[in-house]
């Protein structure tokens, strides 16, 4: 499957809640969800008719849609999940945060994970001093992550730096905004997961 392009805004109507998927826009009065709290579509407005598998489904796909991966993608994630010691869904969760992409979100690099993508295409950051131009490199305990020199004065990574100021920081990560650089002190734990995700529900949908 191909990845989504068409407007991001009526992914968190269709979910039902903020994803952050537009970058700041998502934290002023402009953000879709401040508007129109109900799904997209004709029928958006009318009454939606619930199943097991539906709620199973949308929280999948709740889920996917927040990291942006795709559905193959997100099935090997799954497999990877299950094969480890501890919880299922746990580890499913610790895996996408895992992401480079989504690190450079969390540490405020990046005003949005699709902008982060973006960016790691580029080839404008740098892991343990190496270039790395993968968005989905799973970064370990240890790493350090750096903004390449040529690149500390972009306008996009300066303004995105300093919105994150005003949401604050990740336990698990340490940033170091002047220098443009970020340690993973940490692998993230499921409390270090902010979401309202019901992780046993994809579990679950993938078990059937």
């Amino acid at each position: 499957m191909s990845r989504y392009t068409g407007p991001v805004c009526k992914i968190c109507r269709r979910e039902g809640m903020k994803l952050f998927l537009k970058g700041q826009r998502c934290y002023t009065d402009k953000c879709a969800m401040e508007q129109r709290e109900y799904p997209p579509g004709q029928h958006g407005q009318g009454r939606i008719r619930t199943s097991e598998y539906r709620v199973h489904l949308r929280e999948k796909q709740k889920v996917r849609n927040t990291y942006g991966v795709s559905e193959s993608q997100f099935k090997k994630y799954y497999e990877m999940a299950k094969r480890k010691r501890g919880v299922t869904g746990e580890n499913l969760l610790s895996l996408l945060e895992r992401r480079l992409d989504n690190i450079l979100y969390r540490s405020g690099f990046a005003a949005s994970r699709a902008e982060a993508r973006q960016l790691i295409t580029h080839g404008h950051f740098m892991v343990n001093g190496r270039k790395t131009d993968i968005p989905s490199f799973l970064v370990s305990e240890g790493d350090e992550i750096e903004v390449k020199e040529k690149s500390k004065k972009l306008n996009i990574i300066n303004e995105a730096l300093e919105n994150a100021q005003s949401r604050g920081g990740v336990e698990w990560l340490m940033v170091d905004a002047e220098a443009k650089k970020g340690v993973v002190k940490a692998l993230p734990e499921r409390k270090d997961i902010p979401m309202a995700i019901e992780e046993t529900l994809i579990v679950e949908f993938y078990s059937k």
